[in-house]
């Protein structure tokens, strides 16, 4: 019987030391191999000023993302001079207006083809309090399109098609729109809409905002309904509690998420704090992130058009790249850093074998 206590007293040690030595460089996510996407409702930035702007700086290195989506950014001088504190990232945002969005991103992994704002005239302005934000980019060589939103709060739960007002209503309207956005303009797209929704996903069929993008299943997939599902210790927003912070997916990206180390989870930061929640909630967020994870184990190198196999189109792009004096990794077959004749030889070898 001792023994078993002593066992018990051990584990309980065990486990009480391990909470108290984590802190907040404890925290990971991202690596090279890999796109590494967070959205993050980050409330009215900077929520206890200088002390949230330390705490955030921290996290975002610890993590090691490629983009972040934030929401709610209230002060945009405390915001970029958090970012200039960064060396390794760049952010954008057009205002604080109703706490405005932004983009944090790492500038040695991402290239920015254009950052805009879509639905911005005034009847609009129900469905999106703010403009969803758009930021077309590269990675790795491929382009992809990110869509920050944050949706209309508040509701009792009840969608109401008759009222242009209910607030269900309205985020139903948004989720139709970015949908028809992306149909008529990104068809063959990567993209990735995420941000906070502020509606869960797992609510009966006919109060369902986001009903539509679920009918839909062939062109469109939320990365995170297992966590909707699932346990609400890991949901995004814990007050609630809730999950309210969503990422979806276009199908040309299925294929890349469906890899075994692809994943999207709830960052829990308020576990490497030592006040726990209160602590994270007070200083930093009452919502926590949500990251998702794009692992590429199954690229070819050199297949720059993707498709599986290596082929004239693929030697065409890479001696653009060559001539161009442009670097693209998946073209590296010699590993050297650079992207040279060699290259060229190898690749046109593998393809004549």
């Amino acid at each position: 019987m001792n023994i078993i206590i002593n066992k018990k007293i051990i584990f309980l040690i065990a486990m009480f030391s391990f909470s108290i030595n984590q802190d907040l460089d404890d925290l990971e996510f991202g690596n090279e191999n890999t796109l590494d996407i967070m959205t993050w409702n980050i409330e009215w930035f900077p929520k206890n000023g200088q002390v949230t702007m330390d705490y955030v700086g921290q996290i975002i290195e610890a993590l090691e993302m490629d983009i972040m989506a934030i929401q709610e950014v209230d002060n945009i001088n405390s915001f970029n001079q958090m970012i200039d504190d960064l060396p390794m990232y760049e952010g954008y945002l057009e205002s604080s207006w109703f706490a405005g969005l932004a983009y944090i991103y790492n500038t040695e992994t991402i290239e920015i083809n254009d950052i805009y704002e879509i639905y911005t005239t005034s009847p609009y302005w129900s469905p999106f309090p703010r403009s969803p934000m758009v930021i077309d980019f590269n990675f790795m060589g491929s382009q992809y399109f990110l869509i920050n939103n944050h949706f209309k709060c508040c509701g009792d739960g009840i969608m109401n098609l008759n009222d242009s007002g209910d607030e269900e209503t309205r985020r139903y309207i948004a989720s139709n729109l970015l949908k028809d956005y992306i149909d008529d303009n990104l068809p063959n797209s990567r993209v990735i809409v995420l941000g906070d929704l502020n509606d869960i996903l797992t609510d009966d069929y006919d109060n369902n905002v986001f009903q539509t993008i679920m009918e839909d299943p062939a062109n469109y997939t939320f990365t995170d309904m297992e966590i909707a599902e699932g346990s609400s210790s890991n949901w995004s927003y814990p007050n609630w509690p809730s999950h309210i912070d969503h990422i979806f997916i276009t199908n040309e990206l299925f294929d890349i998420f469906g890899n075994d180390v692809s994943i999207c989870e709830t960052i829990r930061i308020d576990d490497y704090m030592n006040g726990g929640f209160w602590e994270y909630d007070q200083n930093i967020s009452d919502h926590r992130p949500v990251a998702l994870k794009l692992g590429f184990d199954t690229m070819v190198t050199g297949d720059f058009s993707d498709d599986g196999v290596l082929d004239i189109l693929d030697i065409v792009i890479l001696v653009s790249l060559i001539l161009n004096d442009q670097y693209n990794q998946i073209g590296d077959f010699n590993l050297d850093g650079d992207l040279d004749i060699q290259d060229l030889v190898i690749m046109v070898n593998l393809i004549l074998s």
